[in-house]
């Protein structure tokens, strides 16, 4: 039997959570959490509260209140719902109208902003040849 590897955690309403918190797959909070969070794609659902020392994640969706140090290395978004407060380092970053962020922000998006360098390069040399053409045929 095959194991299934979306694996789904919930941190409900009701429950508070102080301490570190390792997962795999997705994670829903909706509850509190109060310390370190590694995970995969975590989701702070609206009510949910994080006050994170570091938070290490793939992609966060916050619909809820994050404080603290976020390392995101695909994906931040923020809800219309959501605030985030605190030092975040992430390569894509959305925010909805009505999202909330209050932090010192470092995008890391070098490796999409190459292809955008070479196509400007790309242009460049276009125009540069079209010049040469334009000075011969003036001649």
């Amino acid at each position: 039997m095959r194991r299934n590897s979306k694996n789904l955690s919930i941190i409900d309403k009701e429950l508070k959570i102080d301490g570190a918190i390792e997962s795999c797959g997705k994670l829903i909070i909706k509850g509190q959490v109060k310390g370190t969070i590694d995970g995969d794609v975590v989701i702070i659902a609206q009510g949910g509260e994080v006050n994170s020392t570091l938070t290490k994640v793939s992609i966060l969706t916050i619909g809820g209140s994050f404080k603290g140090e976020l390392i995101a290395s695909k994906q931040l978004i923020i809800l219309a719902s959501g605030s985030c407060e605190g030092k975040v380092v992430c390569q894509d970053l959305i925010v909805e109208n009505g999202g909330l962020l209050n932090a010192d922000i470092s995008c890391k998006t070098t490796s999409k902003m190459e292809p955008a360098k070479k196509e400007k390069l790309f242009f460049l040399k276009k125009a540069e040849s079209s010049q040469k053409e334009e000075n011969q045929i003036e001649l």
